[in-house]
């Protein structure tokens, strides 16, 4: 049986290149200091858990940055988010990939343990994000051709939208997270966000 792949979907930790929304409050440095932390907490996680293959796919692709060690980088190429994302799928066809984001301060491998244990059921999961985006989507070999087809990324309808994709196929939702884009969001979760 071939093994389960994660992939943690990240921008490069650049001053000035991550979290814009959330910098246009708090400052450029706190908004990476924030995303710097939260990636490097997942991968570390991630890295340590043998239940599945960890890999980050970090934009832009060339640029260099020290990941935890053993840990596999691949491209996302151009495009928007979902062509970036289906990409990801596309390379590993016959396999159970789940890609996550990198500004959940809760989501942990076990969520991936539980994404990947849905797909025992259900031909995709999501774990949904409190503004109607999501966190992760984990797929089975059985998948819709355009995964991410007309979504309005960044919006509300995210979710809603990419589960128009799936209308064909048996489709598992995780807990639902809170992802941080404004300095509400950092003040609310601030506990699992070190300054």
């Amino acid at each position: 049986m071939m093994r389960d792949i994660a992939v943690v979907f990240a921008r490069v930790p650049r001053l000035g290149t991550v979290k814009r929304r959330l910098a246009k409050e708090i400052g450029d440095r706190a908004a990476l200091r924030f995303h710097t932390q939260t990636l490097m907490r997942l991968l570390r996680s991630l890295a340590a858990d043998r239940r599945f293959l960890t890999m980050v796919s970090a934009t832009p692709d060339r640029a260099k940055w020290r990941l935890p060690p053993r840990m596999r980088r691949i491209s996302q190429g151009r495009g928007d988010l979902g062509q970036r994302m289906a990409r990801v799928f596309q390379r590993f066809p016959h396999s159970r990939v789940a890609i996550i984001g990198c500004d959940i301060p809760e989501a942990n491998a076990d969520d991936l343990a539980a994404a990947f244990r849905a797909l025992g059921r259900a031909d995709a999961a999501f774990g949904p994000a409190a503004d109607g985006g999501y966190w992760l989507v984990a797929v089975s070999p059985r998948r819709p051709a355009r995964p991410f087809n007309r979504v309005r990324w960044s919006t509300s309808h995210a979710l809603a939208d990419t589960l128009a994709n799936f209308g064909n196929h048996r489709v598992a939702l995780l807990r639902t997270l809170p992802d941080v884009d404004t300095a509400e969001d950092w003040l609310r979760l601030r506990p699992q966000c070190p300054p």
